[in-house]
């Protein structure tokens, strides 16, 4: 049996590794954590924007792209192979990394904002960089802000509706509101949402940097982006390596003084995909293949800017993807030689399948993470908050990280008696639900909840049971549906997925809210 039928049979075997462990000394434990707290971390989290699992060339010995700078933060310190997104699109999943907390619970019950929309994060909502900005951090943003904020109007009753509001009543000479800079970040510097999303405007701290000065047509392809405003500093091709030019600067303003925390949402690869001139061509595949490169460039020089500061050695490092890869990689020309950006995964992005929110994630710490670890722990992004919670030694009130889990025992390879995540709830594009629990992932839709065949959307479905079940462990490829065999067990995860809708938390704690109606079962 080849590598990838071993890998197929088996799931990964790493699923349930993580069940095994045991309480170590209580004592060592604190002492440990104490040790942490006298040199506050520096925290970098890097998020690609529809980065796939199988992209990541130290997570997919299949794979046809080289991504060297991103290995080198697994070989230097640890990789897990069973990281999930909140959601398997861009605004949810970057709403929870933000709050700790999945973003079904406000009023966003599927898709994503635009680049027009209202604020997600609620200005009483703890977010991550509030929380170290309160414990002493220096707080940066860079990148692709995907969660709303609130533009100057010039006419106060124009239409602010989520994708509807018109360029020609913005005020693009004053301030933006409700932004980074409101919810915990010290700088701001990026775009509003994605980056085939109109405005096309940069904007540092709350002032854009110039004012929208033509229109620019709808593009087509794998060069993709909307008709809508543009700005005469703003060209597309060059989004990204402005953006890493800015999160460099960020770090080179730093001191070893005060502690920071760096937020970095990359534009890429995602839709329109093109790569800088010096990339083109590079990966021998086509143009994601290069996109991918030059995202594994920016990763090196972030790493490079750390290591000329001398905060290598005391910076936690994290690189992810907020969802699986896009259909607009073009899985089928992938194919052809040898590259699935889904690795083994059903689906890909917007999907309820594994394809579409298990995403690549590696961590690197050189003073705590044993070099070349591995961790097969199932993790949650909007595990963020609790872990840097932890990282600094405060404790979470009960409305804040509602669904945040701390990893500092998994990087720290501490030893614990169960999974550190009860059980991970999945969401996808068209608002349908997943829960996952050790080996059983329990959906409920007959399809893919997105993109990919079969479509609830599209009566791909109707012949086809109405929830599904599947042994991970067994079928990590989702192929045969178990629900018929094991009702007590679809019974059990739906019950469970309902009480975390109910008590308005995963975690322990006092209950809390959702806002609006969350429905569990929607066919």
């Amino acid at each position: 049996m080849d590598r990838r039928n071993f890998l197929k049979a088996i799931g990964l075997s790493g699923v349930s590794m993580g069940l095994s462990g045991f309480l170590g000394c209580a004592k060592e434990l604190v002492s440990a954590r104490q040790r942490l707290t006298r040199k506050k971390t520096n925290i970098v989290y890097i998020l690609a924007d529809d980065l796939g699992y199988g992209d990541v060339s130290c997570l997919n010995e299949d794979g046809k792209i080289n991504t060297q700078n991103i290995d080198s933060i697994a070989r230097a310190g640890m990789k897990f192979t069973d990281a999930h997104s909140g959601s398997a699109v861009c605004t949810p999943t970057r709403y929870g990394i933000m709050t700790g907390r999945y973003s079904w619970r406000t009023r966003m019950k599927s898709g994503v904002l635009g680049g027009w929309s209202k604020p997600l994060i609620k200005p009483d909502r703890m977010t991550v960089a509030s929380m170290l900005k309160e414990n002493g951090y220096n707080t940066g943003c860079v990148g692709k802000w995907h969660l709303g904020w609130e533009w100057s109007l010039v006419n106060k009753n124009a239409d602010t509706e989520d994708w509807k509001l018109d360029a020609k009543n913005v005020d693009f000479t004053k301030p933006i509101t409700n932004g980074p800079t409101t919810r915990g970040f010290d700088y701001y510097f990026g775009i509003a949402a994605s980056l085939d999303m109109a405005p096309y405007v940069y904007v540092e701290n709350d002032m854009p940097t110039a004012v929208p000065d033509r229109i620019i047509d709808k593009s087509g392809g794998k060069a993709f982006w909307r008709k809508g405003a543009i700005s005469p500093d703003f060209q597309h091709i060059d989004v990204l390596p402005t953006l890493t030019k800015k999160a460099v600067g960020f770090i080179e303003r730093q001191s070893k003084e005060k502690p920071f925390f760096l937020y970095f949402p990359l534009t890429a690869p995602h839709k329109p995909i093109i790569p800088g001139k010096e990339f083109q061509g590079k990966s021998g595949l086509n143009e994601w293949g290069d996109f991918v490169l030059q995202v594994d460039w920016t990763v090196g020089q972030i790493l490079k800017a750390l290591k000329r500061k001398g905060f290598e050695d005391n910076t936690l490092i994290i690189f992810t993807s907020d969802n699986g890869a896009t259909p607009g990689a073009d899985f089928d020309y992938l194919e052809k030689y040898g590259h699935d950006p889904s690795y083994v995964f059903r689906g890909h992005k917007a999907d309820i399948f594994e394809g579409g929110h298990r995403i690549p994630f590696v961590a690197k710490w050189p003073a705590k993470i044993k070099s070349g670890s591995i961790c097969d722990e199932t993790v949650c992004l909007t595990d963020l908050m609790a872990t840097a919670a932890d990282i600094v030694g405060y404790e979470l009130p009960d409305n804040a990280g509602e669904d945040s889990v701390s990893l500092l025992p998994a990087l720290l390879q501490e030893k614990y008696k169960k999974p550190l995540r009860e059980a991970t709830v999945h969401h996808s594009a068209h608002g349908f639900f997943s829960i996952r629990k050790g080996k059983w992932k329990l959906e409920l839709c007959p399809g893919s909840g997105g993109w990919s065949y079969p479509r609830e959307d599209r009566n791909e479905t109707k012949n086809l049971p109405p929830i599904q079940l599947y042994d991970i462990e067994m079928d990590i490829e989702e192929t045969t549906n178990l629900q018929d065999k094991y009702p007590e067990k679809v019974k059990e995860l739906t019950d469970l997925l309902q009480s975390y809708v109910d008590r308005g938390r995963s975690t322990p704690g006092k209950r809390q809210t959702n806002e609006g109606k969350t429905l569990i079962r929607r066919i």
